[in-house]
């Protein structure tokens, strides 16, 4: 029997509390990717999609959110501080270069709300919860990580995923499943209408989980963050990172 070993990441490490794995392409990377996980989720499930990144030339870093995997703390207030932290961290491996966001369900909110301040070169969400879906998940208790409730609370309070949308200035990707139980499909047709510069895909079927691991999807994902930042698109790299204190297309069949 033969067995194959799937790439492991070329580095490890903890920044301010949160773990990381880093993913390096065989030359010198056109960008990275910072990969955002959804809620009880941790940066190991996505490394299919690092690696998928790392193959196509960027430098992929997925980390676990706090309150989540090896992280410390609890998620709450600084939730966006974290995402532009790891963003800042990502581009001084490249040395300034760009940097593009690619997060699922919560990581697609946070993506979304964090880009601008995470001067993000282009965003890929995929079925991005929003602030409600979040707090009735909150409420509901079907969370499981460790949480700062009231300061999560205010985090949702503050930043409206409608709202950033609007006043994105990189290219976004939107992908979302039409049979989505846990966020409506609804609300990325929404999001699509109000972003500046958007490629929305729509799959028929599926459920929350569905598209966020398709193969085919990944490659998607990962030509248009290759083709957003060959095209010089977005901030040229994040911000130093701060302390803590579209039309609608269907794939064919």
């Amino acid at each position: 029997m033969r067995v194959v070993h799937a790439q492991p990441p070329a580095e490890s490490g903890v920044h301010d509390g949160l773990a990381w794995n880093l993913f390096a392409p065989a030359g010198p990377p056109s960008g990275g990717l910072l990969l955002l996980h959804g809620a009880d989720s941790r940066k190991e499930n996505h490394h299919d999609v690092a690696r998928a990144a790392a193959g196509g030339g960027l430098l992929a870093l997925a980390f676990d959110a706090r309150g989540h995997g090896a992280s410390a703390g609890a998620l709450g207030a600084g939730a966006v501080d974290d995402v532009v932290a790891m963003a800042g961290l990502l581009a001084g491996r490249l040395g300034g270069g760009p940097v593009a966001l690619r997060g699922s369900s919560m990581g697609g909110y946070l993506a979304l709300v964090a880009a601008r301040a995470a001067g993000a070169a282009a965003v890929v969400a995929v079925c991005p919860a929003g602030a409600a879906q979040l707090r009735r998940g909150l409420d509901a208790g079907r969370f499981d990580f460790r949480c700062d409730r009231p300061g999560l609370a205010a985090l949702l309070e503050a930043h409206d995923l409608h709202a950033a949308v609007a006043v994105l200035e990189a290219p976004l990707l939107l992908l979302h499943a039409e049979g989505d139980e846990s966020v409506p499909v609804q609300q990325s047709r929404e999001l699509a209408a109000a972003a500046p510069d958007c490629r929305y895909v729509e799959v028929p079927g599926g459920h929350h989980r569905s598209i966020q691991h398709d193969a085919e999807l990944t490659g998607v994902s990962v030509r248009f963050v290759l083709r957003a930042l060959r095209r010089g698109a977005g901030p040229a790299h994040p911000p130093p990172a701060r302390p803590r204190p579209g039309p609608r297309r269907r794939p064919r069949s």
